[in-house]
């Protein structure tokens, strides 16, 4: 008898640690704004609309990711999350159920790798040096997906990819790189809908530099209002840095979109700031400059942004902010429909509280 409850107990002692060792966290993030957009494009001629919209600042959504130690220093990791337009309740990415993410992989002494749904190595070095965040100025009173922001602006494509491996280095002594592969899945053609990505970062003090690049073949267009990209292979490369001088966080990036026909080629540049003005506010500052290299004349656009975003405690901020795109007569990098030489201006404030 004494045996048997010997036993029963090591088996609940090793249950018990088995299951401390697994862990799930359920998260979420709930942002809305009221924005108004003002372009000339609307109805009776005003060119202006006024919303409730979600995600402004960051995507609405809900989230699960955890992991379980496997011994060894090997731990097996996962993350489910779904895009939530909170002003509807309908879900974001098109309707797909995880559109943010739905992975699972592998961590340790050798680095992460990831299987499925996720950000592209591009993505995270671009968010990483924006100083808006590729938020807050990105969204649009009628499409998320068009208007204005550094992110917005630099991808001609999702900025999160289906069917792909991404492997990361952990950090060492201020380095870090990402290499992803994306399967094209297209009987008797492997290059297309094929995608790699590669990035490197260094991270030391107040100073973060980037480099990253991305390839791939079939775009998936995702701006409808200007869906006129070819399905052969587009290129991005991107290059940043940050430094913060503690009154001020300085900004610098430099971007280039090019596909191989040469029917889209862009070049992109960004200068940044982030000024503390108390415990819990920052103003934030940014201007853009779209080169296009299709045409040799009118072919600019600037973006002039500034916003200000305050902290309530630790999960919950307001924000409003400020944007005007001007695009040259040949040239439409705000990617409205009928867009180019028009002038468009955006103002919001909301409010987002993360859990």
């Amino acid at each position: 008898m004494k045996k048997s409850l010997i036993a029963l107990s090591v088996l609940a002692a090793v249950a018990g640690t088995a299951q401390a060792q697994s862990s799930v966290t359920v998260y979420g993030v709930l942002d809305m704004a009221i924005q108004n957009e003002n372009n000339g494009q609307y109805s009776k001629g005003k060119g202006s609309i006024t919303s409730l919209d979600s995600g402004v600042q960051s995507g609405s959504r809900l989230g699960f990711k955890g992991s379980e130690d496997l011994g060894n220093g090997l731990k097996a990791n996962f993350k489910l999350e779904m895009g939530v337009q909170a002003d509807t309740g309908a879900s974001a990415q098109g309707g797909t159920a995880f559109g943010r993410a739905a992975w699972v992989g592998l961590s340790g002494d050798f680095g992460a790798i990831q299987l499925g749904r996720q950000n592209k190595p591009m993505f995270d070095a671009v968010d990483s040096i924006d100083p808006f965040g590729t938020g807050i100025i990105g969204g649009s009173a009628t499409d998320s997906t068009s208007a204005t922001g550094l992110g917005n602006l630099f991808f001609a494509t999702n900025p999160r990819s289906n069917n792909t491996a991404n492997y990361t280095t952990n950090n060492l002594s201020g380095f870090t790189g990402s290499l992803a592969y994306t399967f094209g899945e297209q009987a008797g053609d492997i290059g297309k809908g094929r995608g790699i990505g590669v990035s490197g970062s260094y991270a030391a003090g107040p100073l973060l530099a980037t480099v990253a690049y991305h390839t791939e073949d079939g775009v998936d267009r995702t701006k409808a209002a200007n869906a006129n990209l070819p399905t052969n292979a587009i290129k991005h490369i991107f290059a940043g840095a940050t430094y913060d001088f503690t009154v001020v966080k300085a900004a610098l990036a430099y971007g280039k979109v090019k596909s191989d026909d040469n029917s889209v080629a862009y070049k992109l540049w960004n200068l940044g700031a982030t000024f503390p003005v108390s415990a819990a506010g920052n103003i934030i500052a940014g201007v853009t400059r779209v080169s296009s290299d299709v045409v040799s004349t009118d072919r600019n656009s600037t973006q002039l942004a500034l916003g200000y975003t305050h902290s309530l405690s630790k999960r919950t901020n307001v924000y409003t902010s400020f944007s005007r795109i001007a695009n040259d007569s040949k040239v439409n990098a705000s990617n409205l429909a009928d867009g180019f030489g028009r002038t468009e201006r955006m103002f919001n404030v909301g409010i987002r509280h993360a859990f």
